[in-house]
């Protein structure tokens, strides 16, 4: 089989390059690879575990809760609160900060996570995912508080997901190059697949659900109707695909080239995806996969979220060249608002 590189073993040469590391971060990794293949497990079974259907109950935003989503965010939960190498936990799933055992040690970072992204899709056997990201503890006390699930995409320090779909894959970056790594059944482990993942330039798919078309702003309008018919050359041969799986058309289009749009309409005029659990961490990502990279961060990056629910306005994609609707159409602005 010839060189295989684990994500364990990826994970322990990339900290023996940093002299300051203590190993803390590699922990988080670990845990979130172990959760990642139980999760894989469970989505590959749906069919012949009881996990498809609903759970009989909401989440925090008054959406009906998947029993794979609720199994997803259970062992996520439970990996890393009995690891003793976590600050604090934060789920999209639940209202709260999740409590850590007094018997437990903390760590000097905090994990938020979306256990389960695209859930609609489970029961029709379309890809899913998990998306997660890591920031370093910055309130006083033993405890985390809100204030370190809330910092500003500029202060995250890695980030992530894992796609199940035909097969499952982890892809995590810390800001410099993005891995992606393929679960071997026949092993258990993830190896490295896809290693330095760079973004194309070329806009090969747009993804987006037209069928809201009627309730988009002007701004949008423009630039779907920029990609189709400009005659711009970097959008020459752009497709429209749209899974409705946020993790999964991320990463066609991250793989290909491509942009994702969830923009603010009339019905949702704050956006929808979650600034702390969707679009700051993939967002982050794709920061770290363009090329050349993109070093001036979004404005949402330097807003702090006012809560933890806080939608955003969202357009992930390289953001080398936007077109000249940009004055009408700000494709790189979140605005964290309460809903």
């Amino acid at each position: 089989m010839g060189d295989v590189l684990t994500i364990h073993r990826h994970i322990m040469e990339e900290q023996r390059t940093n002299s300051s590391a203590s190993g803390e971060l590699s922990m988080l990794f670990s845990i979130m690879a172990l959760s990642c293949k139980i999760i894989s497990r469970n989505a590959n079974k749906a069919g012949l575990l009881n996990v498809l259907g609903k759970a009989d109950k909401v989440n925090v935003q008054g959406e009906e809760v998947m029993k794979l989503d609720d199994f997803a965010n259970r062992t996520i939960k439970e990996c890393f609160s009995h690891s003793g190498a976590v600050a604090g936990l934060a789920s999209e799933e639940e209202a709260d900060i999740i409590a850590l055992s007094d018997e437990l040690p903390r760590g000097h970072y905090v994990v938020v996570y979306d256990p389960l992204d695209g859930s609609t899709n489970i029961d029709a056997n379309i890809s899913i995912g998990t998306i997660f990201a890591i920031y370093q503890k910055v309130s006083e006390g033993r405890d985390a508080q809100e204030e370190d699930f809330l910092q500003c995409g500029l202060e995250i320090v890695a980030a992530g997901y894992a796609i199940y779909g035909s097969s499952t894959m982890l892809v995590y970056t810390t800001g410099q190059r993005v891995h992606g790594f393929t679960l071997d059944p026949e092993y258990g482990e993830f190896l490295l697949s896809h290693p330095d993942i760079k973004m194309p330039d070329q806009c090969n798919v747009y993804s987006i659900n037209e069928a809201n078309s009627h309730r988009w702003t002007e701004g949008t309008r423009q630039f779907i109707e920029h990609i189709k018919t400009s005659g711009d050359e970097r959008y020459a041969n752009t497709s429209a695909r749209y899974v409705g799986t946020l993790v999964a058309d991320f990463h066609r289009n991250l793989l290909y080239g491509g942009v994702f749009l969830y923009p603010a309409d009339t019905r949702n005029p704050s956006g929808k995806l979650r600034l702390v659990y969707e679009c700051i961490p993939l967002a982050f990502i794709a920061r770290a996969a363009a090329v050349p990279r993109q070093t001036a961060p979004a404005p949402s990056w330097r807003s702090n979220p006012r809560i933890s629910m806080s939608a955003a306005h969202s357009v992930l994609g390289h953001a080398k060249k936007w077109p000249s609707t940009k004055n009408r159409f700000e494709p790189t602005t979140c605005r964290p608002t309460h809903v």
